[in-house]
């Protein structure tokens, strides 16, 4: 149906995709985020080199080729890493955003037929992070100038990158055009991702077994898994030397991504006009057909047939006829956050499959013993055992969904324009936000106390000191805190909705991105963790730069500018505590930087500026 058109000799799927391609390339944020892009991979190579030649003597050809091959194994993961986020991410906040707008319901009225709408969108979405892998293949070709890597080496990766990028990025905008409310589909979108991953690590680990279907497990999970994937085709190995058929396992992974990404695409093509308008909106619609001669309204009716109380006013009406009043507390935020479904009641859906992956997590912790596992090649096990890697994860998406909901709880209320009535309220600034912060806690206390049990569990198995587990806990509170309040932040500071989400959630992400990075490369490269701050100098100092950028470029403050150089400086200092497990000094380095850095968003916000409309409070 006319899905492939050609229009001045460019090749686009409909309407929608053909608008990104024609006004992407005007936009500098495309060229920003491709320099930003090549000059992290770029940056990482020549620190992972200053960190070589300042620690270990480079004798001959063969230490060149070793270091080429760790490095091309290194970056090929953190490449995977920033693909899988960004398509997921900009797909499902760029279908998330036209439902709040509400300019979806435009497109469904126009003459866009189902696949130029799920297609369009997702192509669209994801013609940024193609170009970004693209621009990333000059930059792994260097590494064929140190030996130890082959051009099929980086052909296989970047096909497994941009395969992954199309999978990703369907899942999050069929989910996007499945759910109604920004928070599940981002949360959905997460725990789906993280699932697939963990799933393929148990298939790894030998839990199902050591052969499925006749098929050894290891290589089953290199099939499924992108990580596994990636990590296979960046291993030079003999056997799969100029094999490019069928029998590798890298090139099934492919076809299994592609598969995955036309089954997720048919289901959207299939159901996008069935799972919208929603429910909701369609209940609305005929409420307000009905209403043409009620004079109370659609909305009353509407809750009068779904049974809710209603406050009516008016004193003509008998007192028996008027539902009981719901009185506020005396901060209506909270109690709105609190006592009514302002994210709609397919959040208890999103607790449900946090609570079922978070046992999932506990079931692999059961299930590989209490003992740290064994000595890997380059002493992964020695740093966190192997019973604890299920967890990271884990905690990672805790914080990920924490930090999705602050951002949101701001974004969807501006988009919906609700937020406009702060300023005819008498609604402070103090009361807002704290409102959200303790409704935000709320309404994501499963992610705060669920990872806290799974500490508890790990410290009466034997796998975690009681002392570890007083600072491990005290830092998941104050990354809880810092990660909320982050949201809320980028959320007042951003007018742009999907401009708040990507950087709410990008700053998490590359936060902890960095944190893995830093921590592999020490390992893999020297173990004298003490000399290495002048290597990580120009890595730290742009993490600052660019922590800065986001958070107050838009909203400057000497605060905000002293946090963003601190903190890149402690979480390396904190690193190498724990490589030292110096653990007291890592919990304390934790709390004091990252409750500055909180402190920093928080004070400003109740202090002195209105969430709506950026005005001072004070008379």
């Amino acid at each position: 149906m006319g899905v492939f058109l050609r229009k001045d000799g460019v090749l686009f799927i409909g309407p929608v995709f053909a608008r990104e391609w024609s006004t992407a390339p005007r936009r500098p944020r495309l060229y920003v985020a491709r320099t930003v892009y090549a000059a992290v991979l770029f940056g990482v190579m020549c620190t992972a080199w200053l960190i070589l030649t300042g620690t270990q003597v480079i004798s001959n050809v063969g230490d060149m080729a070793r270091f080429g091959a760790i490095l091309f194994q290194l970056l090929a993961p953190l490449q995977l890493a920033i693909v899988v986020f960004f398509s997921a991410v900009a797909s499902a906040s760029a279908v998330a955003h036209e439902k709040d707008r509400k300019t979806l319901l435009l497109l469904l009225i126009t003459r866009l037929n189902n696949s130029e709408l799920v297609l369009g969108k997702l192509f669209a979405s994801l013609l940024q992070v193609i170009t970004m892998v693209a621009t990333g293949v000059p930059v792994f070709a260097l590494l064929l100038l140190f030996g130890g890597v082959s051009l099929q080496q980086v052909v296989r990766v970047t096909l497994v990158a941009v395969a992954t990028a199309v999978a990703a990025g369907s899942l999050g905008n069929v989910i996007a055009f499945w759910r109604e409310k920004t928070f599940q589909t981002l949360a959905l979108t997460a725990m789906v991702l993280v699932g697939w991953l963990l799933g393929c690590e148990a298939i790894q680990s030998g839990i199902i077994g050591e052969r499925i279907a006749g098929v050894d497990a290891t290589r089953v999970a290199t099939m499924l898994s992108p990580v596994r994937a990636t990590l296979a085709a960046a291993r030079p190995s003999a056997e799969v030397a100029g094999q490019l058929g069928w029998h590798d396992d890298v090139n099934r992974f492919i076809v299994f991504a592609g598969l995955s990404a036309v089954v997720l695409n048919a289901i959207g093509i299939w159901r996008v006009r069935v799972w919208n308008p929603s429910r909701e909106v369609r209940a609305v619609s005929a409420a307000v057909s009905r209403s043409q001669e009620s004079i109370w309204g659609a909305e009353h009716d509407l809750a009068l047939e779904q049974k809710q109380p209603v406050e009516r006013t008016s004193s003509t009406v008998p007192e028996f006829e008027r539902p009981a009043y719901r009185h506020a507390w005396k901060n209506p935020v909270l109690w709105r956050e609190v006592c009514t479904w302002a994210y709609g009641r397919k959040v208890i859906g999103i607790r449900l499959a946090y609570v079922a992956l978070a046992l999932a997590v506990t079931a692999a912790v059961v299930w590989s013993g209490g003992g740290q596992g064994s000595a890997a090649s380059r002493g992964e096990t020695r740093v966190i055992s192997s019973a604890a890697w299920p967890a990271i994860p884990f905690f990672v998406v805790s914080l990920v969904m924490i930090n999705a909901l602050a951002v949101t709880t701001i974004t969807t209320e501006r988009d919906g324009k609700c937020l406009d009535l702060l300023l005819v309220t008498d609604l402070s600034p103090g009361e807002f936000l704290w409102g959200k912060l303790a409704g935000t806690a709320w309404v994501t206390k499963e992610m705060w106390l669920l990872p806290l049990a799974f500490c508890i569990l790990m410290a009466s198995r034997g796998q975690l000191s009681w002392q570890n587990l007083v600072y491990v806990s005290g830092g998941l509170f104050v990354l809880d805190v810092f990660v909320t309040m982050l949201g809320l932040h980028c959320g007042r500071n951003y007018a742009n909705s999907r401009a708040a989400i990507a950087v709410s959630l990008g700053t998490v992400f590359f936060l902890f991105l960095g944190i893995t990075i830093c921590i592999v490369m020490m390992i893999s490269f020297s173990g004298s963790f003490q000399i290495q701050l002048a290597p990580f100098l120009a890595f730290i100092l742009g993490g600052g730069f660019g922590l800065y950028v986001a958070l107050g470029a838009r909203n400057p403050s000497g605060a905000i500018l002293w946090a963003s150089l601190v903190l890149p400086f402690a979480t390396f200092y904190a690193i190498t505590s724990f490589l030292m497990d110096y653990t007291l000094g890592v919990f304390l380095i934790t709390a004091a930087a990252y409750g500055f850095t909180t402190a920093a968003m928080l004070v400003p916000a109740v202090a002195e500026f209105d969430f709506a409309s950026s005005r001072s409070s004070q008379p």
